[in-house]
């Protein structure tokens, strides 16, 4: 006795598993990284201790185009979880989304504007930013063609990789966030 092909609807779950897979092999392989530069760069320092405090002075005292980008990532970030959280394709889901778009583009754009990682030069943040400028426009136009299968693609991944592993990156030892929250 043959068994029937599987139907389309018992092939989904397996997709959005190997989806959901993908997407925690790449934050823990974020997290890795992070953790092995952060640990070289507090050995490169002479280890000093790491203590959580909150000082925003020096966010403060930055120009206006760090607060802007700050701005920018903080919103999206919020906007993002709660847009990945919530009900998709209802009026606020749209909403909040082209609100995200507009946060994420300023995020981005000022992010050109901001070296210091490198010397006086781009970093490999910056490719991200280049990126997220680029897929921007393409998740949108593919929201508004109601291809869903697209734009869940182009914008979940540009939160994982714009606004998770970019973000995760700016709190390395030295860099203002690392400032703000473990200053010694």
């Amino acid at each position: 006795m043959t068994q029937p092909a599987p139907s389309r609807t018992h092939r989904r779950p397996f997709r959005d598993q190997i989806r959901r897979n993908k997407t925690w092999i790449v934050l823990i392989i974020a997290v890795i990284a992070y953790l092995l530069i952060s640990r070289m760069m507090l050995e490169a320092a002479g280890s000093p201790p790491i203590r959580f405090r909150l000082d925003v002075s020096p966010l403060m005292r930055s120009p206006w185009v760090l607060k802007a980008h700050v701005a920018g990532a903080l919103s999206s970030l919020a906007i993002g979880v709660f847009l990945l959280s919530y009900t998709k394709g209802r009026r606020l889901h749209r909403v909040l989304g082209y609100t995200w778009v507009v946060t994420m583009a300023v995020t981005a754009i000022s992010s050109f504007f901001l070296t210091g990682l490198n010397g006086d030069h781009f970093s490999f943040i910056h490719a991200l930013s280049a990126w997220s400028v680029i897929v921007l426009p393409m998740a949108v136009a593919a929201a508004r063609r109601h291809d869903i299968k697209a734009h869940r693609k182009h914008m979940t991944n540009m939160f994982l990789g714009g606004m998770i592993v970019a973000g995760l990156f700016t709190f390395l030892p030295g860099r203002m966030m690392w400032s703000i929250f473990f200053g010694v």
